[in-house]
C-alpha cells in the first residue's frame, strides 16, 4: 500500500509539472498571473492540482511511515492551507487570464479528486 501512494505522489507531481513545462507555461505556484497556457489534458482531466494531489499522497506516506497520528492530522490542516492560500488565488488569477475557458474546466473537473 505504502509503494502504491509512493508512485502515486511521484505520478501526480512530476506528470503536473511535466504537462507544465511541455505546455511553457509557468510552473511557479507563486506567479499564477504569469500562466500562458491552460493545461486541461493528461493528468489535468481528472485533477485540476495533480501536484497538490501528489504531495498530498507523499506526506501521508511519510506521516505513515512516521507512525504518527500527528503527521496525518496535519495533512488535514496543509489541503485546507493549500486550499485557502494556494488554490483559490490560483484560480482567481487564471479565471482573470483564461476566463470563460477555464470556468468551463472547473466546472468539469475536481480540485483534487
Amino acid at each position: 500500500m505504502v509503494t502504491g501512494f509512493v508512485l502515486a505522489g511521484v505520478f501526480f507531481a512530476l506528470s503536473g509539472a511535466i504537462s507544465f513545462r511541455l505546455a511553457k507555461t509557468t510552473v511557479n505556484p507563486l506567479k499564477p498571473d504569469t500562466a500562458s497556457s491552460l493545461v486541461t489534458s493528461g493528468v489535468y482531466q481528472f485533477t485540476r492540482n495533480p501536484m497538490y494531489v501528489g504531495f498530498v499522497a507523499l506526506l501521508f506516506v511519510w506521516a505513515s511511515h512516521l507512525g504518527s497520528a500527528w503527521g496525518i492530522a496535519l495533512i488535514a490542516l496543509y489541503i485546507v492551507y493549500i486550499q485557502r492560500f494556494q488554490i483559490v488565488p490560483e484560480e482567481r488569477a487564471l479565471v482573470a487570464i483564461f476566463k470563460v475557458e477555464f470556468s468551463d474546466y472547473k466546472a468539469k473537473v475536481s480540485p483534487w479528486l
